[in-house]
């Protein structure tokens, strides 16, 4: 049996929510999938935590630009409880600049894309940001 940590990473909006996954071992972030939020949304997360046998959950912060709490904070906050019991460590991150990063980050591949494929790229930021900064 592998001994390797798989962590799922979430940029959560209120349309569509981006999910990346990482191997602690490899620690390399990548974009998984994005999510249409219709109802169906948290029992698709808690399916990928479960088939990734996923430990660690990093959920995006969203804050406004002075770092401030904001009402897309709480959202995210309370969409996240969701998630308490689905995996051993739950954690924050900041997502400051992500969608912005994501996007000039898509461009620079000159290929077509969709705003899902943001949400999915600003996901694997989120969580290659929190890998940088915990697990060097």
């Amino acid at each position: 049996m592998s001994n390797t940590r798989t962590l799922v990473g979430l940029d959560v909006g209120e349309r569509r929510i981006g999910v990346a996954i990482a191997d602690l071992a490899v620690r390399i972030a990548v974009p998984f999938t994005t999510i249409e939020v219709d109802g169906t949304e948290v029992q698709a997360i808690q399916a990928i935590i479960a088939n990734e046998n996923a430990d660690t959950l990093v959920v995006g912060y969203p804050r406004n630009q002075l770092g401030e709490a904001t009402a897309q904070t709480r959202f995210v906050e309370t969409f996240a409880k969701n998630f308490e019991s689905s995996v051993a460590t739950m954690v924050y991150q900041d997502e400051s600049l992500t969608s912005v990063l994501a996007e000039q980050q898509l461009e620079a591949h000159k290929k077509p894309y969709s705003k899902a494929d943001i949400d999915a790229q600003a996901a694997s930021i989120i969580l290659q940001d929190y890998l940088e900064a915990h697990h060097g």
